[in-house]
């Protein structure tokens, strides 16, 4: 089972890294905060002091056009936002 799906790079998960030394993930729905912990851990090399996890529900939206009625949906997720310890970080950019 892979646990991190990918990182959150938005300007508020940035915002966040760069004051806080919160990093965000996208994680597999079924991962729990051990497995997440570890997974982060091992992926980067750092220490992390806690994780939070976050449950997206699926959202459904219908727009009304000239041409007839459209739907669309945006799947589920989990987000984990994973706290490191003081002195760590985690470079995204490293291997561009």
């Amino acid at each position: 089972m892979n646990i991190l799906i990918k990182p959150i790079i938005t300007e508020k998960a940035t915002n966040d890294s760069e004051l806080f030394n919160r990093y965000a993930f996208v994680v597999n729905k079924k991962a729990n905060k051990l497995e997440i912990k570890n997974a982060v851990a091992k992926a980067y090399g750092v220490e992390i002091e806690s994780v939070k996890t976050m449950n997206y529900p699926v959202q459904r939206n219908t727009k009304y056009t000239k041409s007839g009625i459209v739907q669309a949906m945006k799947g589920a997720y989990k987000k984990a936002i994973v706290q490191l310890a003081e002195g760590e970080s985690i470079d995204f950019y490293s291997n561009i």
